[in-house]
């Protein structure tokens, strides 16, 4: 690892309640690890009875809808913002579900269910090569397992039927 400021090599030093953090000595500075924030999207009809599942151009197995936040911007603005670009819907509520750090991207993920507009869905053709409403149980069949897709949709399938 290296500096983000000097460039220099950094090495792990002692820093007092956080254990061994990445430390510049050039900088004489801690340099605490910094990744990405993204938000994942359980998108359900107005009935609740139904999730949206989706199929990205590069990828054969269905997922959630999920989005980065960018700079300045907040997850409630990212949600309706991927939404829209996506699928060409409406959000009518949004609510936070719980966080889970996917390493494999080095991002830590916002999961919310999302209840949008019942209308038509205008894919974005150069992201999203299919989108498919299923109920609860063909969607948790669906997603691949042991991914952090399947932890969130889990969890909103339970909350959902408390609902339904």
């Amino acid at each position: 690892m290296y500096c983000r400021e000097c460039g220099q090599k950094l090495s792990l030093r002692f820093c007092e309640n956080e254990g061994l953090i990445p430390y510049c000595g050039k900088c004489e500075a801690y340099m605490f690890p910094q990744f990405s924030i993204a938000v994942s999207m359980v998108v359900t009809n107005r009935a609740q009875d139904k999730i949206l599942l989706a199929k990205h151009v590069e990828d054969d197995d269905f997922i959630l809808f999920a989005g980065y936040i960018k700079k300045g911007e907040n997850a409630e603005k990212t949600i309706p913002r991927e939404i829209k670009e996506e699928l060409g819907l409406d959000v009518v509520k949004a609510k936070y579900m719980s966080s889970r750090y996917h390493q494999k991207k080095e991002v830590l993920m916002l999961n919310f269910i999302v209840i949008v507009e019942d209308k038509a869905i205008k894919l974005k053709e150069d992201e999203v090569s299919e989108a498919r409403w299923c109920t609860p149980e063909e969607a948790l069949a669906l997603i691949r397992k042991g991914t952090t897709a399947e932890y969130f949709l889990t969890n909103a399938v339970r909350e959902l039927k408390k609902k339904i």
